[in-house]
This record gives structure tokens, C-alpha cells and sequence, in this order.
């Protein structure tokens, strides 16, 4: 069998779920499975009440409810005309119970995470049972399963972590045997639920990481992400109008690009896959005939020495200067315990006898971690920069290569640089401003000749 993902512009309108009706059927003799995210600028509609409402602005947020709630019963009635059918009624009663979340929201006067992550859940749920509804209505043996009853979490509300052994167990008691009884399950991606029910979200994007559990649970032959374009690409075509799609990649490159910006996926969605060896596939729901791009364990070698270029912008370095802490033992220790004190992730780590560079994504606890750091020592940061990685096997054993990268970069002011932490990537540091000129020259040095059997 396999798990079918379907990203929000997939799924973004009657005529584009009527579409991906379509590609599951040529797919019923492969036994699918369908994850599903919300409606494409669903979830930031979501986001927006709940922050109105928090706010205490009952109006802009039950306005901004009632839009989208139109939209859905748009889409819910162009899929599916019989008004009688469940499908309507649900979507009522949803709504419903939405707007008197908001309304509650609104008297306390406080948005948590836990009730954050209630809000923006909507988007899935109700697009998962619009979508399992023109599926039946559309001649498919089709049923919708609450994601929330399957994917466990922790509590960390926004971000939780999945609990991975329940996840298999519930998988193979609740979904299984649909699929052995030519049912076409449909989740919706992103959420959960901790262990005593309560709504919990894996991140933005995580619809991608809940295909990958569902695959990895299952033991599915293969984890097809449907996106809206063709596979991944040798850089963002919308920097370089000429990227060439990759037609294979590693697991492990395909992870570096996704994590330093590689918008096409989601950078925890290769994990699982990697585990059970699950091939993963990116492929195009407005041009389903594209092969799109296969990861796999061991992608075949190519002549060009980088795979692809990821920029990942909005990043911030932290400078920590410590000479009375010169040699001092445990000095690394402290200043990392502080970024796990505050949850805080860093990408990009430089180091010198008395300093330490690193970067970080995240701006909201920037002030809060600079007060703490500056109990060990001298600390500044600056913002607006960006992170560009490239990412190729067997990088360490190419001699020149980096002379080749910062060459073809000689007048951009670098900020940081980073090789040798992983076989893969070469990684540097410039100003956000930079990263289009810098991203075009690299892509022109690197991939004007493109090996056919691994480039289009």
C-alpha cells in the first residue's frame, strides 16, 4: 500500500480536490492511504482569528470565522450537491463550536498554545471530511478518520513531538483493516492529540511528518507528497527561472535542503521513511504524469558536485565573547544549555578560543536568551540574515570545491562559514539583501552542465 499526501494548494478548491479525486483512483489497485492538509492560507486565516481574539477583538475575529466558513461550505457544496449528506451538517456544527472557542477566547482575554493549537486544528478537520466526502460522493470507497485519534503527542503545544510506538499501534487497530477492506482512509495532516485528547499541532508544514508516520506505521511501499510543482528543485525556481528538477536524491540530502529552506518539504518528513527504508516521492497534483523526484537510502553519483541550493532567510547570529573563559571547562556546555532552557534550536554553530557564533531562526526569545548569556560573558546579534547551503555527496573528498563556492561570491560579504560538520553541505552566513545574487551566480557556476540521469 501506499500514503498519499496532499499539500494545501492541492486542495485548495472544489476544482482542485475534484483533481486529486482523480489521482486517487488511478491509485486504488496500489491500496492508498490520504493525509490532507488544510485549505491552502486556511491555517493563517485561523492563526489571525485566534490572535484577534486574543487580543479581544470579538468582531474582526468572528468576521474573519464566518469568511472562512463560507468558504468551506462553498467548496463542501460544489463537491458534494446533495445537501442532505452528513458532510454539510458536520461542517455546521464545527463552525459552531469554533466560534464559541473564539467567543471564550475573547472573555478571558488570552490565547494560549493549548488553545492556539485548538483554533488552527479546524483547518485540517474540516478539510479532511470535505475531502473524504467527494471522494464518496465521486464513486470511491472512501471513510474520514480523525487524525487526532491516531497521531499521539506530548503536550508541547505548536511544535509537540509524536509518540511514535502508539501511533503504529492505533494505526494497525483503526486503520489497517480499512484498508484491507478496499477503504481509502482520509486524515487530516499537522494535528494530534496527547494521550487524554487534548488537540495538539506538530508545526507549520507538519502535515508532510504525518504522512511519513502514517507510511512508517504501515510499512508502506512508498510516501508520495503531492505539491504543486514538479519535484524538487536544483535551487527556488523563483530566484532561478532555469533550476532543473532532480530526478533522485538521498534521504540525507533531501533532509539538509528541507531544513535550510527548501520550501518543498518538510525537514522532519524523511525521518520515518529513512527508518523502515520507505522510498519518498515529490510529485505535482496539477501535473500528475511528471516523475517528479525520488528519495531514496543511496541515490545514484553524478558528476556535478552539489545536488541543490537552499536559502533559508529571517535568521539571526548570536556573537558570545568570553575571554576570562578562555579554556574554561564546560564553557560550551552552559551556552547550549541556555538555547535548551529557552527552546530555542540553532542551525549554524563557529567557534574560536573565545568566542562562539551561532545562528538561530527564531526572534521571539532573542532578548530573554542575550540576558542570560550576557551573565557568562559579552554577547551581541544581528538580524537579517540568511543561511545558504549546498548540498552534494562527498563533499570533504573534492578538493577546490569551496575555493569554486566563495570565488564565484568574492565581493558578498560573508558572515560565518561552516564545512566539515557534515559530509554533504557547504554552509555560510550573509545578509538576507544578498542571497538572490548569490543564489543566481552559484546556480549559473555550479549547474550549467547537469548530469541527465540525475537532472531534467
Amino acid at each position: 500500500m501506499i500514503v498519499m499526501k496532499f499539500g494545501g494548494t492541492s486542495v485548495e478548491s472544489a476544482e482542485a480536490i475534484d483533481r486529486v479525486a482523480g489521482i486517487v483512483r488511478g491509485r486504488l489497485d496500489r491500496r492508498p492511504t490520504v493525509v490532507v492538509s488544510a485549505m491552502s492560507k486556511a491555517t493563517d486565516q485561523l492563526l489571525a482569528m485566534a490572535a484577534a481574539a486574543g487580543a479581544g477583538d470579538k468582531e474582526k475575529a468572528v468576521t474573519l470565522c464566518q469568511a472562512l466558513r463560507d468558504r468551506h461550505f462553498g467548496v463542501a457544496s460544489a463537491l458534494v450537491s446533495d445537501a442532505s449528506n452528513p458532510v454539510h451538517t458536520s461542517i455546521a456544527a464545527d463552525y459552531l463550536a469554533l466560534e464559541q472557542l473564539l467567543e471564550g477566547i475573547c472573555a478571558v482575554g488570552e490565547l494560549t498554545p493549548r488553545t492556539q493549537d485548538n483554533v488552527v486544528a479546524y483547518g485540517e478537520r474540516i478539510n479532511s471530511k470535505v475531502v473524504a466526502a467527494a471522494f464518496a460522493a465521486r464513486g470511491l470507497k472512501a471513510t474520514h478518520v480523525d487524525a487526532r485519534e491516531i497521531i499521539v503527542t506530548d503536550h508541547t503545544f505548536g511544535k509537540a513531538t509524536p509518540q511514535v510506538a502508539e501511533i503504529d499501534r492505533r494505526l494497525m487497530a483503526k486503520v489497517k483493516p480499512l484498508i484491507d477492506d478496499g477503504v481509502v482512509p482520509v486524515l487530516g495532516g499537522f494535528i494530534g492529540s496527547t494521550p487524554d485528547g487534548i488537540t495538539t499541532t506538530i508545526g507549520r508544514g507538519g502535515s508532510d511528518f504525518s504522512a511519513a508516520l502514517v507510511g512508517a506505521g504501515l510499512n508502506a511501499e512508498a510516501i508520495e507528497i503531492w505539491t504543486d510543482v514538479d519535484g524538487m528543485k536544483t535551487t527556488d525556481p523563483n530566484l532561478c527561472p532555469d533550476a532543473h528538477r532532480i530526478k533522485v536524491i538521498s534521504f540525507e540530502e533531501a533532509a539538509e535542503l528541507a531544513y535550510f529552506g527548501a520550501k518543498v518539504l518538510h525537514p522532519a518528513t524523511v525521518l520515518p521513511a529513512i527508518e523502515k527504508n520507505i522510498p519518498v516521492y515529490v510529485l505535482n497534483s496539477r501535473n500528475p504524469s511528471n516523475e517528479g523526484t525520488k528519495i531514496v537510502a543511496r541515490a545514484p553519483q553524478t558528476r556535478n558536485p552539489f545536488k541543490a541550493i537552499a536559502a533559508k532567510k529571517r535568521i539571526t547570529v548570536i556573537d558570545v565573547v568570553a575571554a576570562r573563559m578562555l579554556m574554561a571547562h564546560g564553557f560550551l556546555r552552559q551556552i547550549f544549555e541556555i538555547f535548551d532552557r529557552h527552546k530555542c534550536a540553532v542551525d549554524v554553530v563557529s567557534t574560536s578560543e573565545v568566542s562562539v557564533s551561532l545562528t538561530v531562526d527564531s526572534n521571539e526569545r532573542i532578548p530573554e536568551i542575550a540576558a542570560d548569556m550576557e551573565k557568562l560573558a559579552f554577547v551581541k546579534y544581528s538580524g537579517r540574515k540568511a543561511i545558504v547551503c549546498l548540498v552534494g555527496e562527498n563533499i570533504r573528498e573534492r578538493p577546490g570545491i569551496a575555493a569554486q563556492v566563495f570565488t564565484a561570491i568574492s565581493d558578498i560579504n560573508v558572515r560565518m562559514i561552516s564545512q566539515g560538520a557534515s559530509e554533504i553541505n557547504i554552509t555560510f552566513v550573509i545578509d538576507e539583501a544578498d542571497v538572490p545574487e548569490a543564489v543566481r551566480r552559484l546556480h549559473a557556476h555550479f549547474f550549467t552542465d547537469v548530469d541527465p540521469e540525475v537532472f531534467d
